[in-house]
């Protein structure tokens, strides 16, 4: 099947390694071109030579909390490559902790990156954005149900989701979709992270996958293929939804 992405070009944040990169890996696969970005410029240039070097990819280290980022990132979109079809939206995940025990400082550095920053991110986009574009939000299940320990996530992601439903209201009328993906138990280096702090890592990281209905923790590029293809215009009438991707632990419909 062709997703139709040849030539286009898309921005992806926090896309120097995992799930935003898998998906830039899975847009360049089918043609398109990309521009990702991350805080870590090594890893970003590290990135950039992975996805096929400079005819397929460019990088900008940069913090999505810092205001002119999403500027910079369409920018360069247009300066490298000529056009703007749409962008992946991710960061880093907020510190660990219960709603509780979370001090205000991580909630308020959590809301101006997690938060402000895909919504600023979003907007900015958006407003470049002509006929056909998508944009897709990378946020968690806990939009759908709590992740323990994760109070920060569960507080924001669900807040994303609604702005993102929000957004795709009023991009709609310029056929401009907007999307969120859920992503579930996927080994990334965040999710190695946390089994890591585990008593015992290679048990928890069994019983996590004991606990999806298809008894295993997904790979990064089987997300990536999915945000590809919600983003490409074979999607084209699918918008104003949160799509999981999680082997099937959302129990709710």
């Amino acid at each position: 099947m062709d997703l139709g992405l040849a030539d286009r070009v898309y921005v992806l944040t926090g896309a120097s390694r995992g799930l935003g990169f898998a998906t830039a890996q899975c847009l360049v696969a089918d043609g398109a071109r990309v521009v990702i970005s991350s805080r870590d410029a090594e890893r970003v240039a590290t990135a950039v030579e992975k996805l096929g070097g400079t005819d397929a990819a460019a990088g900008l280290a940069a913090d999505l909390a810092a205001p002119d980022t999403p500027d910079r990132l369409v920018d360069l979109a247009y300066e490298r490559f000529g056009r703007l079809d749409g962008a992946l939206i991710s960061v880093g995940g907020p510190p660990q902790g219960t709603a509780l025990h979370v001090s205000d400082e991580q909630w308020l550095e959590s809301f101006r990156t997690v938060f402000l920053g895909a919504v600023r991110t979003a907007r900015t986009v958006a407003a470049r954005l002509g006929e056909g574009g998508a944009i897709g939000f990378v946020l968690s299940t806990s939009v759908r149900q709590p992740i323990p320990n994760l109070g920060i996530s569960n507080g924001l992601r669900p807040g994303l989701a609604g702005v993102a439903r929000d957004m795709a209201d009023e991009l709609g009328p310029r056929a401009i979709r907007v999307v969120s993906l859920l992503p579930g138990r996927i080994l990334t280096d965040r999710n190695k992270e946390l089994f890591a702090g585990a008593d015992d890592p290679q048990k928890a990281q069994a019983e996590a996958a004991g606990q999806i209905p298809l008894r295993r923790l997904a790979e990064p590029e089987e997300f990536g293929r999915v945000a590809a293809f919600v983003l490409s215009p074979a999607a084209s009438y699918l918008t104003g939804v949160a799509v999981p991707v999680d082997g099937g632990s959302i129990r709710a419909y």
